[in-house]
C-alpha cells in the first residue's frame, strides 16, 4: 500500500469524523447513499476476492473463522451499539462503556479491517473501507458531541479511529511475510475472522439501510452501483 493509499484512509475517517462540528442533526441523506454503496461494495469485494483467496491454501477450517468473525462482530456491535454501520444513537449519559467501549470496540473493528488489504486487493479494498469510514467516523463523532466531549477529545477519538485501519495493513503485511513471530501458517484463519466481520458489516448495512427493509430508488441504485464497481474490478 503507497503512502496515499494510508492518507486517503486515514483522512476519509478523520474528516467524516469532525464533519460532525459543521453539519448539525441526524437528517443526512447523502451519508446515507454513501453508507448503502460502500456496504454494497465491500459485500462484492468479499464474496469476489477474499473468501476465494482465504481458501486457496485448501484450509478447510477457514469457513469456522469466517464463521466466528461473523459471531466476534455481533459482540463487538454490544459496545459500539452499530456505530461500524454508521447508525447514531442516543446514549445515557450514565452509559459505563462510553467511551472507553466504543472506542476499543470500534478501534478494533477499524484494524481488523485494514488486514485485508495486504492480500493484492489494495485499491479495491481501499476505496471500499474508506467509504466506510466515512459514515462510521461521523456517527461517532456525533456520539462524542452529543455526551459533551470537548472538541480536542473529539479530534483526539476521531484521529485515533482513522489510523487503525492503516495500521491493520502494516501488521497484516508483517504476518503474511513471515516478519511478525511465526503466524504465516495462520494467516488465512485471521483473514477468515476479517471475512466474517465484512459479511456482517455489509448485509446489514444492506438490510438496515431503509426503514421496515424498503429501499428507495436512490438507494437501490446506489447498491447496484457498488456491486457493479466491485464486479467491474473482477471481470477486467
Amino acid at each position: 500500500m503507497s503512502i496515499w493509499q494510508s492518507i486517503l484512509l486515514f483522512s476519509c475517517a478523520f474528516f467524516g469524523g469532525t464533519a460532525v462540528f459543521l453539519f448539525k442533526g441526524t437528517n443526512h441523506k447523502m451519508l446515507k447513499l454513501v453508507l448503502s454503496f460502500s456496504g454494497a461494495y465491500l459485500f462484492g469485494i468479499t464474496v469476489l476476492h477474499l473468501i476465494p483467496d482465504a481458501y486457496h491454501g485448501h484450509d478447510n477450517l477457514v469457513g469456522v473463522f469466517i464463521l466466528i468473525g461473523f459471531i466476534f462482530q455481533i459482540v463487538l456491535e454490544q459496545f459500539s451499539d452499530g456505530i461500524e454501520h454508521g447508525h447514531i444513537h442516543k446514549h445515557n449519559h450514565s452509559h459505563v462503556a462510553f467511551p472507553v467501549g466504543i472506542m476499543i470496540s470500534l478501534c478494533l473493528h477499524a484494524f481488523l479491517e485494514g488486514m485485508p488489504i495486504a492480500e493484492g486487493h489494495q485499491h479495491e479494498l481501499v476505496f471500499g473501507i474508506a467509504l466506510h469510514h466515512i459514515p462510521a467516523a461521523f456517527a461517532l463523532g456525533s456520539v462524542l458531541v452529543a455526551h459533551h466531549q470537548s472538541k480536542a477529545r473529539v479530534v483526539f477519538f476521531i484521529s485515533l479511529f482513522a489510523i487503525m485501519a492503516p495500521a491493520g495493513y502494516y501488521v497484516s503485511m508483517g504476518l503474511s511475510n513471515g516478519d511478525i513471530g511465526n503466524l504465516q501458517q495462520y494467516f488465512n484463519r485471521i483473514m477468515g475472522v476479517v471475512i466474517g466481520i465484512f459479511l456482517h458489516i455489509s448485509t446489514t448495512i444492506l438490510f438496515e439501510s431503509s426503514a421496515d427493509h424498503k429501499f428507495n430508488l436512490r438507494k437501490m441504485i446506489a447498491v447496484l452501483v457498488g456491486i457493479g464497481i466491485a464486479l467491474a474490478g473482477f471481470l477486467l
